[in-house]
């Protein structure tokens, strides 16, 4: 992964050449709905205090438990033996881009979501909150992790989540069997190129006509900037937007000219 240092920089360079947010000089009326009605929604909904209350409370509990890293690792704890409150402090995705997901799940009103990574549950119960009608399939690896995720979904009376445990290259498959389409994936588990591409080319085959597809911490490391331009460049890929800490693909056959957008949020 990138350094702090690193990180900054470019985020820096991001800053710079992204559009300012507000919707000017972007000549998609797509992207400018999307900016105008999703990006840029500073409603305070009910379920923002609901959420953010369990995230406060992961945050202060001081708990171990026994954690196996799948996937890339955490870049700041090393042991399998971690703290809850040091996990969330970590991993957990910040409010104002969980939030987002609320937001796009409540706009665009997806059936069907697919999460790669549930961690502790917060995005995921930002997305199901977002269509309380769409059913939310979650994958975890960690046993330990996705057990405290659904005590969260039960504390909150989220009843549309579905989690599946263990490595991604075998439970995706099984999932994208059994339900219709991925109308919305989002995916933050293995923060490496090989994988995050094989887990795209699946989610893409399992999709809909028009899908979305929101990948984490797309300027994580090089491998992930990589895995970016890759997608970006894929022929069924009509559209993309980059947040810098995350980055949105859109699949619709609507949209007959490739574009990318960088915005800053």
């Amino acid at each position: 992964m990138y350094s702090a240092f690193q990180l900054a920089k470019k985020y820096l360079q991001y800053y710079v050449h992204a559009s300012n947010g507000k919707g000017h000089g972007v000549h998609s009326p797509f992207v400018f709905d999307f900016v105008k009605n999703v990006l840029n929604d500073n409603k305070e909904y009910a379920c923002y205090q609901q959420i953010e209350s369990v995230r406060r409370k992961l945050l202060r509990d001081p708990s171990i438990i026994e954690v196996q890293d799948l996937g890339a690792g955490s870049a700041f704890i090393k042991t399998t033996k971690r703290a809850v409150n040091k996990i969330a402090a970590s991993s957990l995705k910040r409010k104002k881009y969980s939030q987002l997901l609320f937001r796009i799940v409540q706009y665009y009103k997806p059936a069907f979501i697919v999460e790669l990574g549930t961690s502790f549950g917060i995005t995921t119960s930002y997305m199901a909150s977002g269509n309380e009608h769409a059913t939310v399939i979650s994958l975890e690896g960690a046993p330990a992790i996705a057990d405290i995720a659904k005590q969260s979904f039960k504390e909150l009376e989220l009843k549309n989540i579905v989690v599946a445990g263990g490595d991604f290259q075998q439970t995706l498959p099984p999932v994208l069997a059994d339900i219709k389409t991925v109308d919305l994936a989002f995916v933050d588990g293995n923060h490496r190129k090989k994988p995050t591409l094989e887990y795209f080319t699946m989610l893409l085959e399992g999709s809909a006509i028009s899908t979305t597809i929101i990948f984490d911490d797309i300027h994580w490391s090089e491998e992930m900037e990589e895995a970016w331009e890759v997608i970006q460049g894929h022929p069924a890929v009509t559209l993309t937007i980059d947040l810098f800490f995350i980055g949105i693909v859109f699949v619709n056959p609507a949209f007959k000219v490739k574009q990318h957008f960088q915005i800053r949020f």
